[in-house]
């Protein structure tokens, strides 16, 4: 049977266009995760003190361009006098500003690290909901590598939001104070043509608009392409990661084949992928400074040019005329927001695309796919009883289902499902466990009772020893003894030693040193049922016989269904049924349409996730 990744890839284009959508709604998206995190009152406290030192700060920047006129006034009376006396004015302003411009880097990190932490705690709270990050790996390329979008990307998009976000908003509120002061000092602008005198209302305030409004024109259309090449850049850097990563995990294999020289061109290739795509990046910036550098230099002249015809009539003071080029500055850089911040409106309209699209498949996989009906998966008020009835399991490749077409496994029996190779085994395993909803017919587990299931790889959480043997479970819930007696029967005498011990259990434990620690576990925690995809079939002979033995010694009370080879020749199974695989019918559709199919099966509490 195919792994999941393939049975599946037919859905990517399903999910990744119900994913993405419109700015609007993906901002709206990630403000409401926001509002519904544990962070939000934070949020709002930094905020409104935000707003505050803000407004404080455009408060003293108003009084310090109004200093300008009265002290280069006194600089064009040589009066020292009154140049002292602003020398301290200046004094008592700058240094207001420079706690308020204290107060508003803290609480601008401090938005940041907030916004992080509410909308990372969303998506990873989103993502590892019951089985929904198992769907979404298996939903294409939208489920490709979530560690980048949950990690670098949620990062990125965070940082960015309070960038802009805060810098808007102080260029708005900048705006609308520096207007209303370039327009009254406009409106003492009289110009003289052929003898005729006349003034235009507002006129610095129409020459900063036309200013800044060509230049942020020409900005938007040289750097619309930034958006894409950004979010290109960003799927390649993801891809080239996930390379090395991969060739990290399976380091052994590639060293034993001697596979260094094609690894090495693989993430080459992906290395030329991430540069042509930088490349493409720099050659838009590049386009685009010509335009924001230019309009930056000749800004420093600009309103000099602009407030010169009045100057030079004798209309405007020398005090005034830098009055009116301070508040033209004010008025223009804010204005110029948009330009000088485009590069980086780009690179956050990328980033936000990632991640409002994650987070919409995340929560859309659990509609993710519509077929002619769904196994039926129920709590049985019958206990100690299992009940399969005309289970058959649709997928791409074809039907899986049993030959039995009515089967019921009582408490304490051990079972063997067998078939052939590409029967679709491990499709049964998933299809039994909940993971796998589609197809028809019944599966009932009985109600309350505690279920262990064992995938053919078993999962070795981060931790000490004696954390692997209780997962899901606490430490504290089972005796100092009993964790020694779980070894001691699966043959594992010599890690008794090293229970406290924390390490990559995974990586210092060979393949069958982790299948018996894995039944240890089982030994430890005695479900009510066990549910087994080959891993009998795949352990050394003397790793089989104490795992049987210990089965048949230390849980007599345990239902056990294994899925695995025609060949196994256990003696503790006692009943055998069959697997079958008709390639022709019940093969899985993936459609467009994306009906509510939320799995009814209850969520074990013993489940392992699936590699």
């Amino acid at each position: 049977m195919t792994d999941q990744s393939a049975q599946l890839a037919d859905a990517a284009t399903d999910i990744d266009e119900a994913a993405h959508q419109g700015l609007v709604p993906q901002v709206t998206m990630m403000i409401g995760a926001l509002f519904s995190s544990p962070v939000r009152n934070t949020l709002f406290a930094l905020g409104a003190s935000l707003v505050t030192v803000i407004l404080l700060t455009a408060y003293g920047q108003i009084r310090l361009n109004s200093w300008n006129q009265p002290f280069y006034d006194a600089l064009a009376r040589r009066d020292l006098t009154d140049f002292l006396v602003q020398l301290g004015v200046f004094g008592m302003i700058a240094g207001s500003l420079l706690v308020m411009n204290v107060l508003q880097t803290w609480l601008h990190q401090m938005i940041k690290l907030k916004l992080r932490e509410g909308l990372v705690l969303d998506l990873i709270g989103n993502w590892l909901q019951p089985l929904r990050a198992f769907r979404l790996a298996s939903a294409g390329p939208i489920g490709v590598n979530p560690d980048q979008r949950l990690h670098e990307d949620a990062r990125h998009l965070t940082e960015l939001s309070a960038d802009l976000g805060i810098g808007l908003f102080q260029a708005s509120i900048l705006l609308a104070s520096f207007i209303g002061v370039l327009w009254s000092l406009s409106s003492g602008f009289i110009f003289t043509v052929g003898g005729r005198s006349f003034d235009i209302p507002g006129y610095m305030v129409w020459a900063a608009i036309i200013y800044a409004g060509s230049a942020s024109l020409i900005s938007y259309w040289v750097g619309r392409p930034l958006v894409q090449r950004n979010a290109d850049r960003y799927a390649r850097e993801a891809d080239l990661r996930f390379s090395m990563m991969r060739v990290n995990e399976h380091i052994d294999s590639v060293a034993l084949f001697r596979g260094e020289g094609d690894e090495k061109r693989r993430i080459e290739v992906n290395l030329r992928a991430v540069l042509d795509a930088t490349s493409r990046i720099i050659a838009r910036i590049t386009g685009l400074t010509w335009v924001t550098a230019g309009y930056g230099w000749f800004t420093i002249v600009a309103p000099i040019l602009v407030a010169a015809p009045v100057y030079f009539a004798g209309n405007l003071s020398f005090g005034g005329l830098m009055m009116a080029v301070g508040a033209f500055n004010q008025v223009h850089n804010s204005l110029r927001w948009f330009i000088d911040n485009f590069s980086a409106i780009a690179d956050w309209r990328a980033t936000l695309l990632r991640i409002a699209n994650f987070r919409s498949a995340v929560l859309k996989t659990d509609v993710l796919h519509t077929v002619e009906s769904r196994i039926d998966f129920t709590e049985g008020d019958e206990p100690g009883k299992v009940r399969i009835k005309n289970l058959e399991i649709a997928s791409p490749t074809g039907c899986t289902m049993l030959q039995e077409r009515d089967v019921e496994i009582k408490a304490g029996e051990r079972v063997l499902v067998v078939g052939d190779s590409g029967a679709g085994k491990t499709l049964m395993f998933r299809a039994l466990s909940g993971l796998w909803l589609w197809g028809d017919g019944h599966i009932s587990w009985p109600k309350g009772e505690s279920i262990q299931y064992m995938p053919r790889i078993p999962y070795m959480p981060p931790g000490t020893l004696r954390e692997v043997l209780a997962y899901p479970s606490a430490v504290g819930d089972f005796k100092p003894e009993q964790f020694e007696e779980a070894l001691k029967s699966t043959g594992l005498d010599d890690l008794i030693r090293r229970l406290d011990q924390q390490k990559r259990w995974d990586k210092k434990l060979d393949d069958d040193e982790q299948q018996a620690l894995a039944f240890a576990r089982v030994r430890m925690q005695k479900p009510k049922w066990l549910l087994i995809d080959e891993v009998l079939d795949s352990v050394d002979d003397e790793t089989h016989e104490r795992i049987v033995a210990m089965l048949a010694r230390d849980l007599k009370d345990t239902g056990i269904i294994h899925v695995g080879k025609a060949e196994a020749h256990d003696h503790i199974f006692k009943r055998v049924l069959h697997l079958m695989k008709d390639p022709e019918t019940r093969c899985l559709p993936m459609r467009k349409e994306m009906p509510d199919i939320r799995p009814k099966t209850p969520v074990a509490r013993y489940l392992e996730p699936a590699k």
